[in-house]
C-alpha cells in the first residue's frame, strides 16, 4: 500500500473503507495488511501520547459483517507490539469510551463500526481517557501505518464485557433524577435498533425502569442490516419506527444509528422528533435547569429554533457542521467562561458537558426519558416542551456534485466567495449576521420567505444547498434563485434544483 492509499482511509476523525466483498466497483481498502499496520501505528501513538511503556488496549464492535476479522487484526496486532487486549465484543460507540473512565482496566479503546454506511464498510475509531481522536491525530496514525517500525512483544487477550455496566449506568441515573426505581412504569416505549447495536437499550435499560417495550423492533445484531438503514435521518427508517409508534400505540419511540453515537425520537402521535425538533426538545430540557445557557448547532439549523431557543433564555450559537466541530466550538465557549452544556448536529450527534462532551445516542434519549417521567408526573406531555417551536412550512436539501476530476475543494470555496458577492447586488437577499460555513442568505417575501445555506460536504464532492421557507410554494422560488445564481458554473450540476423546481 501507498502512503496516499493508507491516507485515503480517513474519514475525519475516524478511519473508515470498504471492508466486505460483494459491492461491483467497491474494491476492498480495509485489508488485513491495512487494519494490522493501523491498529500497530495507534498502539505506538497512544504509548507516546500517554507516556506509558505498554497500553492495555480495549477492541469492542458493532453488528457489521466484517466485524470479527477485523477484530482478530487488530487483537493480533496489539499484543505482537508488547500490549494487552480486552475484547469487549458487541458494544457501542460511547460505552468504548467510558470504559476508559471507570476502571475498567483499559488505557485506550478502539471501537470497529462505520456508523450508517453501507454493509460491506467498516472503519476504527480510537479513544484515549481524555477523548477520540482529532483529525491531525489521524493523520499522524496514518502516516505512521505506511512509515512501519512498529514495537515488539508478546501482550495478551482476555474477553470482559462492559456493556451491562454502561447500561446499568444509565438506569441508575434515571432512577437518582426521578427518585423512584421505576419512574417508566406504565409506558409503553418502543425501540428501533436497525439491527446494530442498539438493541440493548429496550432490554437493559427501559425494561428495568418499568418500561412496557413490546413493539420494539429489530434488535437483533445483523450485519446486512435486512429491514432498513440504521440512521435517524434515513426517510425509510424514520418512517419505520414512526409507524411501529402508531401501530403499537406507544407513548415514546426511539431509533439509534449502528453504533449508538446518534439517536432520534418519535412522539407519541407518531411524529417524529428529529433534526430542529430534537434539538429544540433537549435544549427546553437543559434550559430549565439554566438560563443563559450557549447551544451549540451545526450550521443547518432553522431561524424558528433560533427564536425558540432565545425566547426559553437561552443562546443558540450555529457553528461549522461535523460533530467534533460543534463539539470543540462548546468547549471553547466553556473555556471562555461562556457556560455551553450541549453541541448538537441536526444528524442526531449530541454531547453533553456533563458527560465529557461525548456524543452519545444512548445518553440523550436517557436524558429526554427524565423529562418524560417528569411530564407525565404533572400530566403532561413530553412534546409540550416544544409546543411553541417555530417550524418552517417546507424544508428541502438539493445535493449537487461536482465534475468527476475536477478540484472540488478549490472550485467550490471560490464559488461561494463569489455568490457573497453577486448576493450584495441583489436587493431580495440579505447575507446572515453571523456565517461560520459557507453562505447562508435569507430570501424576502416575494422571493421565498425563507433562507438557504450554500457550503461544501465536509468528505465528498457535493455542495450541499439547504433551504427552508415559512410559506407554501416559497421553497420552489428559493430553488429558482438559486439555480439563476449556480447554472453558469459547468463543474457543477444543478439537476437537483432543476428537478425540484419543475415538481414544484
Amino acid at each position: 500500500m501507498t502512503k496516499q492509499d493508507y491516507l485515503n482511509l480517513k474519514n475525519g476523525t475516524d478511519v473508515r473503507g470498504t471492508a466486505t466483498e460483494g459491492v461491483a466497483g467497491d474494491l476492498v481498502t480495509l485489508t488485513d495488511e491495512a487494519v494490522t499496520n493501523i491498529a500497530k501505528a495507534f498502539y505506538a501513538w497512544a504509548c507516546e501520547k500517554t507516556g506509558l511503556p505498554a497500553l492495555t488496549v480495549a477492541v469492542g464492535h458493532d453488528s457489521r459483517l466484517s466485524a470479527k476479522r477485523l477484530e482478530g487484526l487488530v487483537e493480533r496486532a496489539v499484543v505482537s507490539c508488547g500490549g494487552n487486549v480486552i475484547l469487549t465484543g458487541l458494544s457501542s460507540t460511547p460505552s468504548m469510551f467510558m470504559l476508559l473512565q471507570d476502571g475498567f482496566g483499559a488505557d485506550a479503546s478502539v471501537m470497529l463500526t462505520a456508523s450508517h454506511l453501507p454493509y460491506q464498510k467498516n472503519g476504527l475509531k480510537f479513544f484515549l481517557k481524555d477523548g477520540g481522536l482529532e483529525s491531525g491525530d489521524i493523520s499522524q496514525v496514518l502516516e505512521r501505518a505506511y512509515a512501519g517500525g512498529f514495537p515488539q512483544g508478546c501482550g495478551k487477550t482476555e474477553r470482559k464485557n462492559y456493556l451491562d455496566k454502561y447500561a446499568d449506568d444509565l438506569v441508575n441515573m434515571v432512577r437518582n433524577a426521578c427518585g423512584e426505581s421505576e419512574p417508566l412504569k406504565g409506558k409503553k416505549i418502543l425501540v428501533d435498533a436497525g439491527n446494530g447495536a442498539g438493541g440493548f437499550y429496550a432490554e437493559l435499560v427501559l425494561k428495568p425502569l418499568g418500561a412496557d417495550t413490546d413493539g420494539s423492533q429489530f434488535l437483533q445484531p445483523d450485519g446486512n442490516f435486512p429491514n432498513h438503514i440504521p440512521n435517524p435521518e434515513n426517510a425509510e427508517a424514520m418512517a419505520s419506527v414512526c409507524a411501529a409508534v402508531k401501530t403499537h400505540g406507544a407513548d415514546f419511540g426511539i431509533i439509534f444509528d449502528t453504533d449508538v453515537d446518534r439517536a432520534g425520537a418519535v412522539a407519541k402521535s407518531g411524529e417524529e422528533i428529529n433534526r430542529n425538533r430534537l434539538i429544540a426538545l433537549i435544549s427546553a430540557v437543559l434550559l430549565q435547569e439554566r438560563s443563559g445557557a450557549y447551544i451549540v448547532t451545526d450550521s443547518v439549523t432553522s431561524d424558528g429554533l433560533t427564536e425558540f431557543i432565545s425566547a426559553k433564555g437561552g443562546i443558540h450559537h450555529r457553528f461549522r457542521r461535523g460533530y467534533k466541530n460543534v463539539i470543540n466550538e462548546s468547549k471553547r465557549l466553556n473555556a471562555e467562561g461562556k457556560y455551553s452544556p450541549l453541541a448538537i448536529e441536526t444528524s442526531g450527534h449530541a454531547a453533553f458537558r456533563e458527560n465529557y462532551f461525548l456524543d452519545d445516542g444512548a445518553y440523550l434519549i436517557t436524558r429526554l426519558l427524565i423529562a418524560l417521567a417528569k411530564c407525565a408526573k404533572e400530566g403532561k406531555e413530553l412534546t409540550e416542551l416544544i409546543a411553541d417551536l417555530p417550524e418552517p412550512q417546507e424544508a428541502a436539501e438539493f445535493r449537487l456534485r461536482f465534475a468527476a476530476g475536477c478540484d472540488f475543494k478549490t472550485l467550490g470555496q471560490n464559488m461561494i466567495e463569489e455568490l457573497r458577492k453577486k448576493a450584495k447586488a441583489l436587493p431580495y437577499l440579505t447575507p446572515a449576521p453571523v456565517d461560520h460555513e459557507g453562505f447562508r442568505m435569507n430570501f424576502d417575501k416575494e422571493h421565498g420567505n425563507g433562507w438557504a445555506l450554500v457550503r461544501m460536504s465536509l468528505h465528498e464532492p457535493i455542495l450541499p444547498v439547504n433551504a427552508e421557507s415559512a410559506v407554501k410554494g416559497g421553497n420552489a422560488l428559493i430553488a429558482r434563485e438559486l439555480y439563476e445564481l449556480l447554472k453558469d458554473y459547468p463543474f457543477l450540476d444543478c439537476g437537483a434544483l432543476t428537478n425540484f423546481i419543475k415538481n414544484n
